[in-house]
């Protein structure tokens, strides 16, 4: 096997390097200190009545949860006309907000289907240091909080999951915490897998050293130009204030690498139904993930549909695509709704 010359020397000196910053406490101190005063703020939270988005907005005047934390989450809720018939909860990518998708919602809506969502931590109009989460599970543990919200009011009404690339992660994880729970989830453009060229095994160890060492570091912003093949929509998302349009940290990408290794493990323990939309030009969510989903998980109601030459955001591309999807969702959906709505 061909080999990188100086990689050995190179890996063994940031290894040395590694171990002797671990091992200074002083260092150690001074990061803990660091990443605590940034986490808080240098300020103790204000008390309820007067807590504000990171718009501005008093959430006095906004639908939103408490989660775990006493952090702000900001909900949407689409409501249908008609008693609802079901319950659809949507779980937004990362860097983005759930306003981006009421297309879906009002499509869905008009089947009797409430659909609902919120903006995750650090996301949006929520509350949360933005694109910073200690623990990905946050994330699932505040999607649980606000179905079984949701399930309280309506305890009758089958719910279902719809995640698109982060959120699709989320999606599948927390159905798999609680599989009884769900009638199906639904994936566009999930992140299943890291990309296999930006995780290679020198890569990954080379982020979990800078990890420790400098986890505020920025590995780069989201490139907005693959999110769709329609320039209209790529500049609606480049000008969308509520989008976080910075750096990615390094912390941030250890826990989606995290969270990436734990639905590998999961995989072959899915037995729960799920439909994956994924187009085969997505540079965002390596479409390998999807195949490996499809194959490897055991549910015997599985679907996957490919769009060829589709970008990342297939709710947000061609108006061809857009229309299909739309359909397609409901569609899945609608079938596997008890009664004379489904099979």
């Amino acid at each position: 096997m061909n080999e990188i010359p100086g990689m050995h020397t190179l890996a063994t000196c940031l290894l040395v390097a590694a171990v002797s910053y671990w091992y200074s406490s002083e260092l150690l101190t001074a990061l803990r200190l660091f990443i605590s005063d940034s986490a808080l703020g240098g300020e103790m939270p204000e008390p309820e009545g007067n807590r504000r988005s990171p718009q501005g907005v008093p959430y006095t005047d906004l639908p939103h949860i408490v989660n775990a934390d006493g952090l702000h989450l900001f909900c949407r809720y689409w409501e249908p006309d008609s008693p609802p018939k079901a319950l659809v909860f949507v779980a937004h990518g990362a860097g983005e907000h759930c306003g981006g998708y009421a297309d879906i919602a009002h499509s869905l809506t008009q089947h009797g289907i409430l659909v609902f969502a919120h903006d995750h931590v650090g996301h949006g109009q929520s509350e949360g240091e933005r694109m910073d989460i200690k623990n990905f599970q946050i994330y699932i543990r505040d999607v649980l909080q606000h179905i079984d919200i949701m399930k309280g009011r309506y305890p009758k009404l089958p719910v279902f999951i719809i995640g698109h690339s982060m959120g699709g992660a989320i999606s599948i994880l927390t159905t798999c915490e609680r599989p009884q729970d769900f009638a199906g989830v639904v994936l566009i453009g999930p992140m299943v897998q890291m990309n296999a060229e930006s995780a290679t095994p020198f890569k990954v160890f080379m982020a979990k050293i800078l990890n420790r060492l400098t986890p505020k570091l920025s590995l780069g912003s989201i490139e907005s130009k693959w999110v769709s093949r329609d320039p209209k929509q790529v500049e609606a998302y480049d000008t969308d204030e509520l989008n976080y349009h910075g750096g990615l940290r390094i912390s941030f990408g250890m826990q989606l690498m995290e969270a990436a290794a734990r639905i590998e493990r999961e995989l072959p323990n899915i037995t729960w139904p799920f439909f994956i939309l994924h187009g085969d030009a997505d540079k965002l969510c390596d479409i390998r993930g999807a195949h490996l989903m499809y194959n490897g998980a055991k549910s015997t109601d599985k679907k996957l549909k490919v769009y060829e030459e589709a970008y990342h955001a297939l709710h947000h591309d061609l108006p061809e695509t857009i229309e299909s999807v739309l359909k397609e969702v409901s569609t899945w959906i609608l079938e596997r709704l008890p009664g004379p709505h489904g099979s």
